[in-house]
């Protein structure tokens, strides 16, 4: 195997771990705001069988891995059932939010070991495949936080970001809106694979991640 193939998987990895702890902090705020949904179906855990997705988890990232195009899924989404939140409009925007600022969170503690342990380090490495693996999980797990907050971030549905649309929006504009909110999905394949927008969007928060860790 590769060292580049190598560095996808352990990308995917984290990335595979980021999802779930993503999925789960939606389950874990709504389950705060009264509704038990995610819980009552077994969600809010750390075992990864009940979050696989068999296209998103599995099907896709081998796909992508074994071509070269990179990493990349998703996991089955935490249910959640707005009808139950004492307040659906304004609490649906902590559950979705509560989504990006995890991996965020996540991003920092993982960011800061990293930082600790290339600080420590006294090999030569002049590839990421070269250092340890204990640091490449480290650095994979920030980068792949960071990635997936931002994504999710982006005001377009299903994503997280369209939460905060939607409590913005007035009311009146709510039913053009959702009418809107179905073909979301649509437009994201659309830009993300006849552009490099979300490259652009994306690549001077890597960097800076990146100059943090390894500075």
């Amino acid at each position: 195997m590769s060292a580049e193939v190598e560095e996808r998987l352990v990308f995917f990895g984290c990335l595979f771990l980021a999802i779930i702890l993503h999925e789960i902090s939606h389950g874990v705020v709504a389950l705060f705001f009264g509704d038990d949904t995610a819980k009552r179906a077994g969600r809010l855990t750390l075992n990864p069988i009940p979050h696989i997705d068999p296209f998103g988890s599995i099907i896709l990232p081998a796909l992508l891995t074994i071509t070269g195009f990179g990493a990349f899924g998703w996991a089955k989404p935490v249910p959640v059932d707005p009808g139950k939140l004492r307040n659906p409009r304004r609490e649906m925007l902590f559950v979705g939010l509560a989504g990006p600022l995890s991996n965020f969170a996540l991003m920092v503690l993982a960011a800061l070991a990293a930082r600790a342990a290339f600080g420590a380090y006294t090999g030569n490495a002049f590839q990421i495949a070269d250092l340890p693996l204990a640091i490449q999980v480290l650095l994979f797990f920030a980068l792949a936080n960071l990635i997936l907050g931002l994504f999710n971030l982006l005001p377009i549905p299903p994503l997280d970001g369209s939460s905060l649309i939607e409590r913005l929006l007035p009311r009146q504009w709510l039913p053009a809106w959702y009418r809107f909110r179905p073909y979301g999905i649509l437009v994201l394949l659309i830009v993300g694979l006849s552009t490099n927008l979300f490259g652009r969007l994306f690549s001077p928060f890597i960097d800076r991640l990146f100059d943090f860790i390894v500075r």
